[in-house]
């Protein structure tokens, strides 16, 4: 059940997502820029690396977990998929919220168990009760 509803909240993103591609690639190169120019100690592959964890951010909602090990996926090092989560900028209690309200416009869940598939996706338990929390508000 828990892997079905991923690939079904993964789906919905991907089809409900409204951006183009220009702007996408045009938002890659500006952050690309920017993280050069504001992590001059960062190598190459780290700033390419939190150019990709952004972009992941504005199209879906993550866990830190969940964030690492798609980077991770993308070909990253450990090292460098971890350097774009810390730097990214990302407030894991509101990437709970948003994951725990989407999964909610598909198909429903009792507080327990949504909490229960958010720690599935990598969230902890802190972070997917607030998410559950605040979106059965």
């Amino acid at each position: 059940m828990k892997k079905i509803a991923t690939l079904l909240l993964t789906a919905l993103m991907l089809f409900s997502t409204s951006f183009t591609l220009t702007g996408c690639l045009d938002a890659t190169i500006s952050d690309t820029q920017q993280n050069a120019s504001n992590n001059v100690n960062a190598t190459m592959g780290e700033r390419m690396a939190l150019s990709s964890a952004k972009n992941y951010l504005r199209v879906s909602a993550f866990s830190r977990k969940g964030l690492i090990e798609q980077l991770e996926f993308e070909g990253y090092t450990t090292e460098e998929a971890t350097y774009a989560v810390n730097n990214c900028g990302a407030n894991w209690k509101e990437q709970a919220v948003k994951s725990a309200k989407n999964y909610l416009k598909i198909m429903p869940f009792s507080k327990q168990g949504l909490i229960e598939q958010l720690e599935f996706e990598g969230y902890t338990t802190e972070e997917a009760t607030y998410g559950v929390e605040q979106a059965y508000k």
